[in-house]
């Protein structure tokens, strides 16, 4: 029997970003770069979005933000203390994966 991949993925990362975002479409390739060397879950949260106001509220000046949690931890929820690991603003290769270890040991 096989399994698929993503069910060897230690850790998930949740970007917070925003359409048309300079930063944003940056932190993405920096996310893509780690991708490549160690996979994780993604989810990419749209600040723009309706259904994204409580985070809008939390994170609309501190874009892109991510969060990164082991890959089974339940789904973050604004205005819900997250002790997390968190990156903002501009962040390394070498930065999410220290992040990841952290999640990881935990």
């Amino acid at each position: 029997m096989f399994a698929t991949r993503s069910l060897f993925h230690a850790c998930r990362i949740t970007l917070f970003s925003r359409d048309n975002c300079g930063l944003c479409t940056q932190a993405k390739d920096v996310l893509s770069n780690v991708w490549d060397k160690r996979p994780f879950a993604y989810k990419e949260v749209n600040l723009a979005l309706p259904e994204s106001e409580a985070w809008r509220n939390m994170y609309d000046f501190d874009i892109p933000v991510i969060h990164i949690a082991k890959a089974d931890a339940p789904a973050e929820q604004p205005g819900k203390p997250d002790k997390g690991p968190k990156l903002m603003h501009r962040f390394t290769v070498e930065q999410v994966e220290e992040k990841m270890d952290q999640v990881e040991k935990n």
